[in-house]
């Protein structure tokens, strides 16, 4: 499968896995929760630049920090609180689920990032 289909689909499940756990926390008024319309924001530019973007660096850049958005989500739930057992299990597989597949969107973001501006270098200038 080509890296630029890859890279889309795995854009796609991050931002809804990502809705997802967002969805999570603010219905169990986690601390740390913010105000509707910045996560709604941040969603439409990442989905913006994966469907509209794709390959352009661009595009490649909000899926990359769209990807290091989705994986930090880990590093901030992980203070060591428990999570209680009433709907636990789902809050933390998605919570696993959303930092893989945001690691993933990152480095393919990543890595075609660094493959657009190694082709624009090797392209001769016109001039």
């Amino acid at each position: 499968m080509k890296p630029s289909v890859l890279l889309i689909a795995a854009s796609l499940l991050s931002l809804l896995l990502l809705m997802v756990h967002m969805t999570g926390d603010v219905l169990l008024q986690a601390e740390g929760h913010v105000k509707y319309p910045i996560p709604v924001v941040v969603f439409v530019v990442w989905l913006y630049g994966t469907l509209m973007l794709p390959a352009r660096v661009s595009g490649h850049i909000i899926m990359l920090l769209g990807g290091l958005i989705g994986a930090g989500m880990i590093v901030v739930h992980s203070s060591g609180t428990v999570v209680r057992q009433s709907g636990g299990f789902y809050f933390v597989f998605t919570l696993f689920a959303l930092s893989a597949t945001s690691w993933f969107t990152a480095i393919l973001a990543a890595r075609g990032l660094w493959m657009a501006i190694r082709n624009r270098r090797a392209a001769p200038s016109v001039g």
